[in-house]
């Protein structure tokens, strides 16, 4: 029998990223090098080009091309859009780029389709920037990319543009609102621990409760009204727990469904405060004490910083979109 040889593993080709990361520099500086703007030191020029040589990056000669002609459309790829953030987050963007006069291009990344095949499909379509609603994606997914990006609502990664609400000021809002009532046993009931949004909140509920001396207890759910109504109807919080921090508005819906099924009323019973700001929380009964998201200020905030990398002006600033304490009828002091 004839052997085969093996093959050596396929090494992706290097990418901006690279470049940015040996250079020390942000991957909007290399792009300004790559493209012959004029407002980069020559210092950061030569350490830009000694980077790509040393690790050998040649840039795409599409990508080159594109450079010297614009379509003013923006490409998005969204992670999970039938979820209420990353689908809010959408509506943002598409409103901040029509109004700065670009076209969307969108890829829903909810299928099969890796995200390299979804940034290809809009890469053909001659994008000019990537605007990626990244809740689970990291550096190593949007490796390929090769036009200027930021990633919304995800967790800061290194070298690459984030923008997103302050998901740690707002658990801390809502857990600190608990506080101020004199609650002092509450239950976090969280979302998907893979979602920057849910480690965040989760991490911002930890860190509060240690400092003041408490013990946390959490249950991690996925995001879901079912999930909160099951969890409703068998829940033996320890310790007689007074009051529930719900990582979003669906599953403290979901809980107050569940509890009231049992006769544990909210907030006679329990206090409940979810996150979000969904249109129908201030509907619920009793109407929710929540966190609210301005979705319209992130959309703007990320189309801004892309506009201006496109256009090849100083680096933009990273910016967090403060979120906001929503109080209504489902808080109350403990009995």
């Amino acid at each position: 029998m004839t052997s085969v040889p093996e093959l050596a593993p396929r090494r992706s080709r290097p990418s901006i990223y690279d470049v940015a990361e040996r250079a020390g520099v942000s991957h909007q500086t290399v792009s300004r090098v790559l493209n012959g703007r004029s407002n980069v030191r020559e210092s950061t020029r030569d350490k830009v080009l000694s980077a790509m040589s040393e690790i050998g990056y040649t840039p795409s000669t599409v990508a080159r091309a594109l450079a010297t002609s614009r379509t003013r459309r923006i490409g998005v790829i969204v992670d999970l859009p039938t979820y209420y953030g990353p689908n809010s987050t959408l509506w943002g963007v598409s409103q901040a780029a029509r109004q700065a006069g670009y076209t969307v291009a969108s890829a829903a990344d909810d299928d099969d389709a890796s995200f390299v095949e979804r940034y290809r499909q809009l890469r053909a379509q001659n994008v000019d920037a990537l605007c990626v609603i990244a809740p689970r994606y990291t550096r190593a997914d949007v490796h390929e990319v090769d036009v200027p990006m930021i990633l919304v609502e995800a967790e800061p990664q290194l070298g690459i543009l984030t923008a997103a609400v302050d998901q740690y000021a707002g658990a801390l809002l809502a857990v600190d609102h608990l506080l101020e009532l004199g609650h002092t046993k509450i239950v976090h009931v969280a979302g998907f621990q893979d979602w920057a949004d849910g480690r965040v909140r989760s991490r911002a509920y930890a860190d509060r409760m240690a400092e003041v001396g408490l013990t946390p207890y959490v249950v991690v759910g996925d995001w879901s009204a079912d999930f909160g109504y099951e969890l409703g109807l068998r829940a033996d919080f320890p310790g007689q727990a007074t009051a529930i921090f719900a990582g979003n508005d669906q599953m403290a819906q979901g809980l107050i469904h569940g509890l009231h099924t049992r006769g544990i009323r909210v907030p006679e019973d329990i206090s409940m405060v979810g996150f979000d700001d969904i249109p129908e929380a201030r509907h619920f009964i009793p109407p929710l004490t929540t966190v609210r998201q301005d979705f319209h200020a992130l959309g703007t905030s990320a189309v801004r910083s892309l506009i201006r990398m496109i256009e090849g002006e100083a680096e933009p600033r990273m910016e967090f979109i403060t979120p906001e304490l929503i109080v209504r009828e489902s808080t109350a002091p403990p009995h």
